[in-house]
């Protein structure tokens, strides 16, 4: 693919990922179910973790849902048009982009595990189920949402080293993505000052 051909490409592939990730699952979750906006309670974030706290599993997981599948069509054409590994990541990218930074919310979105997870389960499926169960079973353990995305964001580059090392280079963005994303809530830990996975820790947060 000449050069130009892929910026003919490339370029309305990303502004249509960068749309579908802005599209944050949370709040249309919580809209069709009638409840408050997540923003206004819990921790204030628009994600799954935070649904979780405040409205149980049966909304969390839709949220999970929305979150992880709505980059999936954007990636499947950036698949389908042959694109290399490296583009396929941008594109991946500009999904995370958007569910962080939504233009809608005043650039204030979640911290873009769930989506993560959507794009690398299209991108490396294998890298996507690892991480994936390192944070079911640290979430479990430790009850702590941003211990568990850290060690996940932080495995993922290694595990694609092994599974899907011609991506390796844009996995550590997007783990460094996440963990820009949890800066606050490494200070909050250091502090002892997050929350556990429940609904009623999250309700006692409001």
């Amino acid at each position: 693919m000449s050069p130009s051909h892929l910026a003919l490409t490339l370029g309305p592939l990303l502004a249509l990922g960068y749309l579908s990730g802005s599209a944050l699952g949370a709040l249309a979750v919580c809209r069709l179910a009638g409840l408050r906006d997540p923003r206004l309670a819990g921790s204030r974030n628009p994600g799954f973790s935070n649904v979780l706290r405040l409205y149980g599993p049966r909304l969390a997981l839709a949220t999970l849902t929305l979150d992880a599948a709505k980059g999936m069509p954007v990636l499947f054409a950036a698949q389908a048009l042959g694109l290399s590994p490296w583009a396929q990541g941008m594109v991946g990218l500009a999904v995370l982009l958007g569910h962080s930074y939504p233009p809608w919310h005043r650039f204030r979105g979640g911290k873009a595990v769930a989506s993560a997870f959507g794009v690398l389960l299209v991108l490396t499926p294998g890298v996507a189920l690892v991480s994936a169960a390192c944070w079911a079973l640290l979430a479990w353990r430790v009850r702590t949402a941003s211990v568990a995305s850290l060690a996940s964001a932080t495995l993922a580059p290694l595990v694609s080293l092994w599974l899907a090392p011609e991506y390796g280079g844009v996995i550590v963005v997007f783990a460094l993505l996440v963990l820009v994303r949890h800066v606050w809530n490494i200070q909050r830990l250091g502090r002892g000052g997050e929350q556990a996975l429940s609904a009623d820790s999250a309700r006692d947060e409001e």
